[in-house]
């Protein structure tokens, strides 16, 4: 007899891919707790637990191999005797679950991004409508991310994320606000507001757009002292959004708008629904309205039928508009969207290629952007120590994909989880270096 099996049964959630699906982990971990379940969150091999959950991701290639090759890894340790369970839910799962049964056969059950209420039944436990908006945070404690809206309704051709998150549901306000009620008592200051589209927000439930009455009830929540957006569409923004941006010190002057590309004719064929001078004059409007707001985008080199010259369009666009954050990725083949009718005629090395130059050309941008900074004063986040450093953010910075602020933790000690006044005494492209004051 395996002596795994003797101990109490530990189920431990391993979360894949972006911000929605840490999202759906700690909401999963929140409901198996009220079922007194023993759960962790990505625990170090010796504790484990002997159940394992993966929540995949599906979005690109990179992202779907690195869930296939996380799900062979736990099939394997359940093989070896050193797990007995293994599930997979999340958007790999939605998408390929025929192929993944049949060729990874020791994964006990897989699930769609839709059935938490069976992988909860799978996994012993059961699903609890009173707990809504109640989960379990992996994330610093000072920060946590809101899940305003599920799915999205928008065409773009080289989306599959439509397949596995279904149409845009918005939650409701009432319920939103209670969730961010429920996370400022156990001591999040920061809101970071999370959809597939922030833009569509209320359209399907208020008959309009409606991100702007949310801020003004979620601004309302004692305790919550930032509210950051991201993951704006482009097309059809809400401009009121940003009089309140601008009138409420609790929302960040921050806004992640991706935008993709920038070739009419690209766009065209992305289905995006706008046009290069569209897209100039909203970013143009955007900083006319909150003056020194940090705007992050990203952007998809390699797309089929990507010329030379709307790489070039593209890479003057990124010149002009100074973005103050931004990703840029390699264009991913992904069946059964629009896109996939067409070609994939750029070359993968030319992909990247144009993909590592975009990013050379943000990176010197980032510098200047990071050296106008020095000797300035801003207030920040601290979100954690690592090595001889505090870590922490300005309102311009998100977690995991901007910059960050490091003070010396041999001369200054400092609480994580507080805010504190920080003069920049030296700026890198991507980092910035402050002592408090």
């Amino acid at each position: 007899m395996r002596t795994k099996s003797l101990k109490k049964n530990k189920i431990n959630v391993i979360t894949l891919g972006c911000s929605k699906n840490v999202y759906d982990s700690e909401v999963l971990m929140g409901q198996l707790r009220a079922s007194g379940k023993d759960v962790t969150h990505e625990a170090p091999a010796e504790e484990e637990g002997n159940i394992i959950v993966i929540n995949t991701c599906g979005f690109i290639d990179n992202a779907k191999a690195e869930s296939v090759n996380m799900i062979l890894e736990y099939a394997d340790k359940k093989q070896r005797g050193l797990v007995d369970k293994v599930f997979v839910t999340g958007c790999l799962s939605e998408r390929y679950r025929p192929d993944l049964e049949k060729e990874i056969p020791n994964v006990d059950q897989f699930f769609g991004t839709t059935e938490l209420p069976a992988l909860l039944k799978a996994l012993g436990a059961n699903y609890k409508h009173e707990l809504l908006g109640e989960r379990i945070t992996t994330t610093p404690k000072n920060y946590a991310y809101l899940k305003i809206a599920e799915g999205c309704d928008r065409p773009c051709s080289f989306c599959a994320i439509p397949l596995m998150r279904g149409k845009h549901v918005s939650q409701t306000i009432e319920k939103l606000v209670k969730e961010a009620e429920g996370l400022a008592k156990n001591g999040v200051k920061e809101l970071i507001l999370i959809a597939q589209d922030l833009t569509y927000y209320g359209l399907d439930i208020y008959k309009k757009r409606n991100l702007g009455e949310l801020l003004e009830a979620l601004v309302k929540v004692e305790g919550i002292e930032w509210i950051r957006l991201h993951y704006a569409f482009p097309t059809g923004f809400p401009m009121d959004v940003l009089e309140i941006m601008k009138r409420e010190p609790k929302i960040c002057n921050y806004i992640d708008i991706p935008l993709q590309h920038i070739s009419d004719s690209i766009l065209k064929s992305m289905r995006r629904g706008t046009t290069q001078e569209k897209t100039t004059k909203l970013l143009k409007d955007f900083r006319k309205a909150v003056p020194g707001m940090a705007i992050r985008t990203t952007l998809i080199v390699g797309y089929p039928g990507e010329t030379q010259e709307d790489f070039n369009i593209l890479k003057d666009f990124v010149q002009e508009m100074k973005f103050d954050r931004m990703g840029c990725f390699a264009y991913s083949h992904e069946e059964n969207t629009h896109a996939y009718l067409l070609e994939d005629d750029v070359p993968d090395t030319v992909k990247q290629d144009r993909a590592n130059e975009i990013m050379e050309l943000q990176s010197q941008i980032s510098w200047d952007l990071n050296q106008e900074k020095l000797g300035k004063t801003f207030r920040c986040i601290i979100d954690r120590k690592e090595g001889g450093h505090f870590v922490g953010r300005t309102e311009f910075d998100s977690p995991d994909v901007d910059n960050e602020v490091l003070i010396d933790a041999s001369k200054h000690y400092i609480k994580t989880g507080e805010f504190v006044m920080v003069k920049i005494i030296e700026a890198t492209e991507f980092d910035l270096y402050g002592e408090p004051v």
